[in-house]
């Protein structure tokens, strides 16, 4: 019995209490009812506090309900035993037979295990990354790569239609600086003071030369416009292998300067008018955010008569939701806490709801240290550590594993000793080790002929202490997956992977799962094994959703 089809006996066993008229809902049986793995395993395998929850509707102390809702309970033959604790909540024991039937569905299951239909029918874009094209992944723009990338996948492992995207900032004054800094250095001289430094510079330049040989005799303007246009292409190259290489791809790669040249800063625009939500002052457009809770108003269109920058913000935005993007999540860095407030403003300006059509994700700040000490190890990025440096220092597993198991809204200190290090203090090595032993003792079964049969599977013989604990901790994974998508926090998941490994060592350590010697191989073993199945499904399907390989052997 996994918590979902527990959930559901409990509602079964509302509606059975308000049908034969011994429990009153007013406002009818809810359609599911919470339940928490119990921290204890003296207080049962698990709890709902559904009692206190319902106890004023019933109008019924909470504990009568509770004792009303338990005898209910313990007419199923899939629970042993239920006990009420405090004011009315309800600890539960199921069967062992019940309980280990987990661990058949996991099997069967397969990769779809932990998935389902929650998000089926929602578009959801993501965007993420969108670091300028004037220089490599730093870490900071990293941390959004694995964290988006894994928000992703779990969405779509609830059914969502989901869209990963890059905004391409191919214009502006920092394209220019880096135009300018190209030519500079083409040339034998220093980027000028406000430019791009570091040894990818230099690399661009000559490889702006090689494709376009002449340019150094085109007069300054055109040169400069050559390395813009080249400079900017091969760094965008750059990009896309660095996050290819860290396993992040992406579904659109949409350019600035695309806003422009098809008329949507101009659509957005008079979207915004039409809707009463623009003013003239000073000579300029204003948009009227401060309304809907921003610090001021804002420029829209310059006096000039130019789109000032967040006219290009509503723009994409609109492109968006024209696409068919119902929830549109954009992942920023530490230094755009006050871009949050206007972005929210700008969605209402539109007529949307903030955090339901728009939500803004804040990630922290990365810092690598190595004894206890800052580390500076990046040459070619100048004085900025990078997606590329953080790779050849502990590799890619190890690098997406460390930067989505924190909370994003927590600064962070990776130590690079410990990522790199081949034990239990590794969190990423202590996971995949635990993947690759369980698939070694699926090795081992099939080479002495035991198959983990479903078939086969005798659910009762599953009645260890150490099993139970196994079994209780993979059926707990459809909600964490679940948790994760609904807080976009998949730390969530990183950690109940940990945790799990822990408990499967534990299982190892006292449950023989496969014959020794001359042993004849019993059920025991054959229901052993099936649970070891069940465990490799779990950390398989995980390892996946995070963008981390799982290895078979280590």
């Amino acid at each position: 019995m996994t918590p979902e089809q527990l959930s559901q006996t409990l509602v079964d066993a509302l509606s059975a209490l308000a049908e034969r008229g011994a429990l009153s809902l007013p406002q009818g049986v809810p359609s599911n009812v919470r339940v928490e793995r119990t921290k204890s395993k003296d207080h049962g395998d698990y709890a709902t506090n559904v009692a206190l929850q319902l106890a004023k509707q019933a109008g019924l102390p909470p504990r009568e309900l509770a004792e009303l809702l338990a005898s209910e309970l313990k007419s199923s033959d899939m629970i042993a035993s239920v006990a009420i604790a405090g004011p009315g909540f309800i600890n539960i024991t199921l069967e062992a037979a019940a309980q280990a039937e987990v661990a058949r569905a996991i099997v069967e299951a397969g990769a779809s295990y932990g998935g389902s239909d929650a998000l089926v029918g929602r578009r959801i874009n993501l965007e993420f990354v969108s670091v300028n094209p004037t220089g490599p992944v730093h870490i900071g723009g990293a941390r959004w790569a694995p964290v988006g990338d894994s928000l992703a996948r779990i969405f779509g492992a609830l059914g969502a239609d989901v869209s990963k995207e890059y905004y391409f900032n191919d214009r502006g004054a920092q394209i220019d600086r880096f135009a300018r800094s190209l030519l500079a250095v083409a040339r034998g001289g220093e980027p000028p003071e406000d430019g791009y430094v570091g040894e990818y510079v230099a690399d661009i330049a000559s490889q702006v030369v090689e494709i376009q040989p002449d340019v150094l005799s085109l007069p300054d303007d055109k040169a400069q416009e050559t390395f813009r246009r080249e400079g900017v292409e091969l760094m965008f190259a750059h990009i896309k292998a660095t996050l290819h290489s860290f396993g992040v791809d992406f579904d659109v790669y949409f350019h600035e300067q695309s806003l422009y040249d098809s008329g949507a800063i101009n659509r957005a625009v008079e979207r915004l008018t039409a809707m009463g939500n623009t003013y003239e002052a000073d000579g300029a457009l204003w948009l009227a955010t401060e309304k809907y809770g921003d610090e001021k108003d804002r420029v829209l269109v310059r006096s000039n008569g130019s789109p000032a920058y967040i006219a290009g913000d509503c723009a994409y935005y609109l492109d968006k939701r024209e696409r068919g993007f119902e929830l549109c999540v954009i992942m920023l860095g530490a230094d755009h806490h006050g871009y949050v407030g206007r972005l929210m403003a700008m969605c209402q300006a539109f007529g949307d709801t903030p955090h339901e059509n728009l939500e803004a994700r804040i990630g922290q700040m990365v810092n690598l240290v190595r004894d206890g000490k800052p580390v500076r190890m990046a040459k070619r990025a100048g004085t900025v550590i990078t997606i590329d440096d953080l790779i050849e220092a502990v590799g890619a597993d190890a690098a997406r594993y460390a930067l989505v198991r924190y909370s994003s809204d927590s600064s962070i200190d990776l130590d690079l000793d410990v990522w790199t290090r081949a034990s239990s203090d590794n969190p990423v090595y202590y996971v995949q080790y635990a993947h690759a032993r369980l698939c070694s003792i699926l090795r081992n079964g099939a080479d002495l002929g035991v198959d983990p049969a479903v078939e086969d599977f005798d659910p009762a013989l599953l009645s260890h202490e150490r099993e139970g604990d196994l079994l209780r901790a993979l059926a707990a994974f459809p909600a964490v997956i679940a948790s994760v998508a609904e807080l976009r926090e998949p730390h969530r998941l990183a950690r109940y992977l940990e945790a799990t490994a822990a408990t499967f060592h534990r299982f190892y350590d006292v449950c023989r799962v496969l014959p020794r010697g001359d042993e004849d191989v019993s059920q025991q073993h054959r229901a052993r094994l099936v649970l070891v199945a069940a465990t490799q499904v779990v950390f398989g399907r995980g390892l996946d959703l995070l963008g981390v390989t799982a290895p078979e052997r280590m």
